[in-house]
């Protein structure tokens, strides 16, 4: 067993690892069950769900990170400390093992009676937060998680995976088979071989070559089992921060709210390397970071949030509406909140689909950096995305060259990103340019851009495309149950005019509400809402005011 150096946890030990005072565990107790506990007991093991929290008393518990290469020692939990991590808010499989270190006496409490009291008990609910979080961040440092990633800088897969693995907060292990010796002994175990990468390995034993999103989601245990016989007050369906926000509110307030994200919760704004114009983070904080402290927030209500669970189909012939999965589940709601966002538009290049992840990208996070490091960039794009792109590339990209298809950058970007960029010696912009080919073979080579002034073309060497332009809604699962504007965004409130409405049959005496569709009971929240505003303030605050008109309409 390898112990971490004593180093590792100094400096915020007091929060990853803090101690309980007196009145704290007599609170703690009340909710819990005492029970003495052996030497060696186990308390549980990783891959176990719904884990109970365990508080020491007397003895201690050893907190064990189990893997192929053997037992490594994440930290001993001594008198007055308690175990959990993020997993513990959403039942989700345990990273870890806690065994009896020492004997002695144990305070175990439920999930289900954490959960009250974390709702009930804001003094225990900050401390057992900040631990849980922190303690999942030192978690993805050392890779202590419970999945193996194979993989390789020319696989396209791999990119696709480290992202969904980064994006969801899930630690993992990386083995690169392009300079790891021990992969082929790895290959061998779990009988697969180097055509079959990337291949991800979860807990040790479920082998899956390169799966789909759904597949690893479900694979790492990302989203709980779902009762379909069960109407849910609300099901929202995206967890971007207009999502989040809503389902931070709904479930605030009692509301049974379930959460649908295809991928991973922040939407657009979670591949945001830096947000500084975000009211309270003075000086930024990253998309991802802000919607993990969202989802966090969201879990710790009680809001069920389904990762790699996607909206396929809206049926809304009849009430409780019926939101048909792409798994071939579906969930009944008496209310929805459509914030299923927008992506980026895919400009019609040809082999454009051939790089994507091998050369294209449609957001820079660390993952991306980390390919870019020293090499030149190119990003296609002049909103406030394309600006926050460029000056973190900056950063490790040796040049990076921002082109557009107007003049400049001042009608579509915050001023403060137009200044770093004129400051960086190493971003350039290119107006009125556009990419028309794009050129390689296993990976993206080199791109072809022409300037619509001049009519010249340049062919320039460049691994590295970032594109960050114009958004398409993610429209296509309602199938006709809503109004939609000319571009395929959703109209609500006062969009909708009369005439609008009687083509739509809308059925009650009264209006539809500020965010409600043509749908009573349906409301849209975010990028995916016609004329809304294109930033993540204006986002939460639609997620956030909209549940007051949710409870309007459950009340009808």
């Amino acid at each position: 067993m390898t112990a971490p150096s004593p180093t590792d946890w100094t400096a915020r030990r007091y929060q990853l690892f803090p101690t309980l005072t007196a009145a704290q565990l007599a609170r703690f107790a009340k909710d819990g069950h005492c029970r003495d506990v052996p030497a060696g007991e186990i308390l549980f093991e990783q891959g176990d769900v719904d884990t109970p929290m365990f508080v020491v008393m007397a003895g201690a518990i050893e907190i064990i990170h189990p893997s192929a290469a053997g037992d490594h020692l994440v930290v001993v939990h001594e008198a007055g400390q308690f175990t959990g991590e993020i997993s513990s808010l959403s039942g989700g499989r345990s990273l870890v093992t806690g065994r009896m270190l020492r004997p002695g006496r144990v305070i175990e409490v439920k999930r289900a009676d954490m959960m009250q009291l974390l709702q009930t008990d804001s003094d225990l609910s900050e401390v057992f937060l900040r631990a849980f979080l922190l303690r999942r961040g030192a978690l993805i440092a050392k890779g202590y998680g419970d999945v193996v990633l194979v993989g390789s800088r020319h696989s396209a897969g791999t990119l696709r995976i480290q992202e969904f693995l980064s994006r969801n907060g899930h630690p993992y292990a990386y083995v690169d088979a392009d300079v790891d010796r021990s992969v082929c002994g790895i290959l061998d175990t779990f009988q697969v071989r180097t055509e079959d990468i990337p291949v991800v390995i979860c807990l040790g034993e479920h082998v899956l070559k390169n799966p789909t999103i759904e597949e690893l989601g479900k694979c790492l245990g990302l989203s709980a089992f779902v009762d379909e016989s069960i109407v849910h007050d609300l099901v929202v369906v995206g967890a971007g921060p207009a999502g989040l926000a809503a389902a931070v509110y709904a479930a605030s307030e009692g509301l049974d709210a379930i959460v649908l994200e295809s991928h991973a919760p922040g939407g657009q704004a979670g591949s945001s390397s830096k947000i500084e114009n975000y009211l309270g983070f003075p000086t930024g904080i990253s998309g991802q970071d802000l919607a993990a402290r969202a989802l966090t927030q969201a879990e710790k209500f009680g809001a069920v949030v389904l990762i790699a669970r996607s909206a396929s189909r809206l049926r809304c012939d009849k009430r409780p509406y019926r939101v048909e999965l792409s798994d071939g589940g579906a969930l009944l709601a008496r209310s929805i909140v459509i914030a299923s966002g927008a992506e980026y538009h895919k400009p019609d290049l040809a082999d454009l689909q051939r790089f994507e992840d091998s050369g294209v990208y449609y957001g820079a996070t660390f993952v991306e950096s980390q390919r870019c490091e020293k090499a030149d960039v190119a990003i296609v794009g002049g909103g406030n995305s394309a600006g926050q792109a460029a000056v973190f590339l900056a950063q490790s990209a040796a040049n990076v060259r921002i082109c557009v298809r107007g003049p400049g950058l001042a009608e579509s970007m915050s001023r403060y990103l137009i200044r770093r960029i004129e400051d960086a010696p190493n971003i350039s912009i290119h107006p009125f340019t556009q990419v028309e080919a794009l050129e390689g073979e296993s990976s993206l080579e080199h791109i072809v851009w022409r300037n619509s002034k001049t009519g010249e073309r340049t062919r320039l060497p460049t691994k590295h495309l970032f594109l960050m332009t114009g958004a398409s809604p993610n429209t296509r699962w309602l199938d006709g149950c809503v109004a939609l504007d000319e571009k395929g965004f959703v109209l609500t409130g006062p969009s909708l005019g009369a005439e609008r409405l009687i083509a739509e049959k809308w059925p009650l005496a009264r209006p539809p509400m500020l965010l409600e569709t043509s749908l009573p009971g349906v409301f849209a929240v975010g990028d995916v809402r016609s004329a809304s505003v294109k930033r993540v303030a204006s986002a939460v605050g639609e997620g956030s005011i909209c549940i007051q008109l949710v409870h309007l309409s459950l009340s009808e």
